[in-house]
């Protein structure tokens, strides 16, 4: 996580124009005749097409592309109850993510009120606004009725992220660990340790990828929620345990499989680590301050899989894998909510894209030689490009399959060109060339191939069918670079031109060129 001191994040937010994000024009605006057309009388026009046909709102405005942040600020992560002004960074903040990684405008709105009929209705009443709503930041229990009612009575995507964002990407990184693992989602003994909206899904999540309720524990601040409490509200008895014999995070940690931390910095010690399950797995989610450093925990099981939120330790839990992109899949089609099927999709996307070979660019970013699917790569990366055309496409499939779609996407290849095409022109460049060599891809020698950047180069090429790579060098460099960085080429040709086998096609190869290089007459 990189360092800074509290004048930095001040300037930064403060020099030039105040704030994060600002609103930019998309029509030509310098003549006369243009603002005639941008404002009176030019836009009477679209006006009575939308009052006559209220969905041409999506062809006349900016609504299909633009979501509403939207909090009263009394739970902002790391900070609580600071109420609706203050959290305007942090919400101008999420406008900026939903921009630059999915091409979405923002608006960010400031509710200042905790009572859930006024929320409700401020956001019903401004709901024709927006092409999705994206609540943010609001406290458990009134953020789970507010978000019921507003689907309920809204027939636009709309999403509380701080409930579904962690469960949808630590979903996805609970089915890769328990696969690493060698464990069965069914069998897994799960402690989660917090009951507030995030635990409420993240629970709710890891049922649906295959974890057993009763094979659940949730704790809150006065420990584990079993059948025996009477403290209990509607969505905390939900979860409420038979197992009435164990009550403190201590007792419930011992054999289990998987630790979900949603809750305080440093409660779990390094003894309770130790006391769990073979190859387990412990997501401390808790930040700034994990509920056990990862230091701690590695250094306390050695055959432990740990995952935080943090940026500088393997397996960061980080939302921005899922929002953007679930709300771009969402908006390309449509979509008259965000439904449990469209989350699900997301988090198969993100686990399957973990098991993908991971492009150069993101490797240099992280200081890494060769990032790959094991212990410590089990979510993909944030600044993976391919997140917006895969997550997004699962989601946007998901709502046309579960019938939420108003928009029916038929050519998926050109879908997902377009989204990778809102990346940016140097971007489309690179998919342009890329498109047109899968279209009929070659062989290709790659020389040199006992190097790790050729032999990377070779894998990549192979695993996006731009080219039918052939590896020339030290065979034996070759397959012990392979299996050291884990890189994977199947049935790719191997030509090691110094082994007796290979004497004759060397000799050949050798006169052949020896004739190309001569001097013409």
């Amino acid at each position: 996580m990189a360092k800074f001191k509290k004048q930095d994040a001040l300037d930064y937010h403060s020099q030039g124009r105040p704030g994060k994000i600002e609103v930019i024009p998309t029509k030509p605006y310098s003549t006369q005749r243009d603002l005639t057309l941008a404002y009176s009388p030019g836009v009477a026009e679209p006006c009575l097409e939308i009052e006559k046909n209220q969905e041409d709102a999506y062809k006349y405005t900016a609504k299909g592309n633009l979501v509403a942040v939207i909090s009263n600020g009394t739970a902002v992560l790391g900070l609580g109850d600071i109420g609706a002004l203050a959290s305007k960074p942090v919400m101008e903040g999420k406008g900026l993510l939903f921009k630059i990684f999915a091409d979405i405008d923002v608006f960010d709105i400031e509710v200042d009120t905790k009572n859930i009929d006024e929320f409700v209705n401020t956001v019903k009443n401004i709901a024709c606004t927006f092409g999705g709503i994206n609540l943010e930041d609001i406290k458990a229990p009134e953020c789970f009725e507010i978000e019921r009612r507003l689907k309920e009575e809204l027939n636009i995507p709309l999403m509380h992220d701080d409930q579904h964002g962690t469960a949808i990407i630590s979903s996805a990184g609970l089915l890769n660990a328990v696969e690493i693992s060698g464990k069965k989602m069914s069998e897994v003994k799960v402690v989660i340790n917090g009951a507030g909206a995030s635990a409420n899904s993240c629970a709710k999540m890891y049922i649906a990828v295959g974890v057993k309720k009763e094979n659940i524990l949730m704790l809150d601040s006065k420990g584990v929620i079993n059948k025996n409490r009477t403290d209990l509200d509607q969505y905390k008895t939900f979860f409420a345990s038979d197992n009435t014999k164990v009550n403190t995070l201590e007792e419930a940690i011992k054999g289990a499989d998987v630790f979900v931390g949603l809750s305080k910095g440093n409660i779990l010690t390094q003894d309770m680590v130790r006391s769990m399950a073979k190859n387990c797995i412990v997501f401390a989610l808790a930040n700034p301050t994990p509920e056990i450093s990862y230091e701690e925990a590695i250094a306390a099981r050695p055959d432990i899989i740990i995952a935080t939120g943090r940026s500088d330790h393997p397996n960061q839990v980080n939302n921005v894998l899922g929002f953007p992109f679930i709300f771009r899949g969402a908006l390309d089609v449509r979509a008259t909510c965000i439904n449990e099927e469209m989350k699900l999709a997301a988090a198969l996307a993100i686990a399957a894209l973990a098991k993908e070979s991971v492009p150069d660019y993101v490797n240099l970013a992280y200081g890494s030689k060769n990032l790959a699917f094991g212990t410590e790569y089990i979510i993909p990366k944030p600044i993976d490009n391919r997140l917006i055309s895969i997550v997004s496409s699962a989601v946007a499939k998901a709502a046309i399959d579960s019938g939420v779609a108003k928009r029916v996407i038929t050519d998926w290849d050109a879908y997902r060109t377009e989204l990778d095409n809102r990346l940016g022109k140097d971007n489309r460049l690179i998919r342009s060339l890329a498109n047109k060599a899968k279209s009929n891809p070659k062989r290709v020698v790659f020389t040199e191939a006992d190097t790790y950047k050729i032999l990377k180069a070779a894998q990549l090429a192979k695993d996006e069918g731009i080219a039918k790579p052939i590896l020339l060098g030290n065979k034996e460099r070759i397959l012990a670079l392979m299996e050291e960085n884990q890189i994977d080429m199947g049935d790719t040709p191997i030509i090691d031109a110094w082994l007796p086998e290979e004497e004759a096609r060397r000799a050949e190869f050798g006169d052949f060129l020896w004739h190309k290089q001569q001097r013409r007459v």
